[in-house]
This record gives structure tokens, C-alpha cells and sequence, in this order.
């Protein structure tokens, strides 16, 4: 699997230029992605879409209670400002990566892709290219998201051991965006042991495990049960929703997920 050595030798060694190249694709490709984002752009919101999916996560026991539109809105800020971008800059930043070129470059790769924190808008295959190009905090988030299609995690498996072949469209994107060589080969295992067993513990990215600053974040949003207990928890009318955006600049520990506060008090 020659591919895997792919990463290093690209997103370490090449240019930005060459990396901007390599993202974008050819013209034809890289309008195909914009039409890909006016979709989505179009599909962003659209309750009856994501009603389903969230009904369906719910039947296979992921969610206790399925939040508001509102929560979930507020929720997806809270989710972006205190995880996922503090985390992912961490991250780069020990990794002397730039991260607003690497987020430019994971635009290039898949705008649609980043527009949608929570994932509930986006396609399968959006998912599954988001999974693919970032090393992520912690995976399982997206595996039990995928799980809102009947045939997610199996497409994931297939697209990952394509990537890892060199079969993959998108893979010469996906490696010019991917700074870790073994990420895939690890993602494809994981995901394996994930369809064995969905109660395998998570494959944490270096900082989350290592950094207790984001423990008790990743706790709360790093799985959909967690996270949508804590959606749930956000304020339903838009006026406090507003002043809780407006006023909290910190993340809440109070509404942290109780399962994550508990493991944190314990340590």
C-alpha cells in the first residue's frame, strides 16, 4: 500500500502552490465541488431532511431526546468556537502547520464539507470525504452520524481502503491535505473495529489524549449521544439563545455532558 507513505511526502514537502493545485483539481473538478456547494447550500436547514436522519439515530438508541432546530443551531456554534477550532489550531500548531491555509486547502478539497459542523445537512459522501481529510480529535462523532444512512459506515470502510489503494477519485486531494502517513491505515482499522463493536474505545487525536485542557470537551462533544444531550440543553426561545451566544465566551463546564463530569471529577 504504497499510498499511505503519500501524506508526508506531499503536505510536508510540496509548496502551497502545488498543494492548491492538488486540492483544487482540474477546472471541470473543481466546479463539480461548487455545484456540490450551492446544494448544500440549498439543503442547509432544511428540517424535513435532517428530521429523518435524527428519527433514525434516535431508533438505534444514540439519542435520549432529539433537540430543537434552535438548539441544534446553538449548539453547532458552541461545538465550532470551544472544540472544534481551538482544538484542530492546537493541534496544527504543534505540528508547525498553518491552520487557515490548511483549512483553505480542506475548502479546495470539499467546500460543501465545511459548512455543516453537526454533519446532520451534509450527504453521506460529504461526511465520509470530511473523515478522510482531517486527522480528527476523535472519529466516533462521524461513524455514529453516518449511521443515519442505512449503508454509512460500510461506504466509509470501502472509501478509506480505496484511499489507502490509490483507487480513490479524490485521493490525490485527500493526500495533499493529510499531514499524518499512517492516519488511514489507522482509520481503516478503527473503523473495522468500530462495525465489530460500537463500544470500542475512540481513536483520539495526539492533543486530545495527551492534553487534559480538552478532556472534558471531547467527552461532551465528541460522540453524537454526548453532544445531542448537550444541544438539548441549550436554551429554546431565540431570545436567550441569543444572550447565551452574546455572553458565554467560555466553555460551560455546568453543561458538560454528566457522564463526562463525572470521569473528570474522578481523575
Amino acid at each position: 500500500m504504497a499510498a499511505t507513505s503519500g501524506p508526508r511526502v506531499i503536505r510536508l514537502t510540496q509548496g502551497p502552490w502545488a498543494l492548491v493545485r492538488r486540492t483544487m483539481g482540474d477546472p471541470r473538478a473543481f466546479a463539480q465541488k461548487l455545484r456540490q456547494l450551492v446544494v448544500a447550500v440549498q439543503h442547509y436547514g432544511r428540517n424535513e431532511l435532517v428530521e429523518p436522519r435524527l428519527h433514525r439515530l434516535h431508533d438505534l438508541g444514540y439519542l435520549d431526546a432529539i433537540p430543537s432546530r434552535l438548539q441544534r443551531m446553538v449548539g453547532a456554534i458552541d461545538m465550532l468556537r470551544f472544540f472544534i477550532v481551538p482544538c484542530a489550531a492546537d493541534y496544527y500548531a504543534s505540528k508547525g502547520i498553518n491552520f487557515r491555509f490548511h483549512t483553505f486547502l480542506r475548502f479546495l478539497d470539499d467546500p460543501a464539507s465545511m459548512i455543516d459542523p453537526t454533519g446532520f445537512n451534509s450527504t453521506r459522501d460529504a461526511i465520509i470525504g470530511h473523515v478522510m481529510q482531517v486527522v480528527h480529535a476523535n472519529p466516533h462523532y462521524d461513524f455514529q452520524l453516518l449511521e443515519s444512512f442505512p449503508d454509512g459506515l460500510e461506504h466509509m470502510q470501502r472509501q478509506v481502503e480505496a484511499i489507502l489503494s490509490g483507487t480513490h477519485p479524490r485521493a490525490a486531494s485527500i493526500l495533499a491535505i493529510v499531514e499524518d502517513p499512517d492516519y488511514h491505515a489507522r482509520l481503516l482499522e478503527h473503523i473495522r473495529s468500530f462495525r465489530a463493536d460500537p463500544t470500542v474505545p475512540p481513536l483520539l487525536r495526539e492533543n486530545v489524549a495527551s492534553n487534559p485542557k480538552f478532556a472534558l470537551i471531547e467527552q461532551t462533544f465528541g460522540t453524537v449521544p454526548a453532544a445531542m444531550r448537550y444541544f438539548a440543553r441549550m436554551p429554546r426561545d431565540p431570545w436567550r439563545a441569543a444572550r447565551h451566544l452574546l455572553t458565554v465566551r467560555e466553555f460551560p463546564r455546568h453543561l458538560a455532558d454528566p457522564k463526562a463530569r463525572r470521569t473528570s471529577q474522578a481523575a
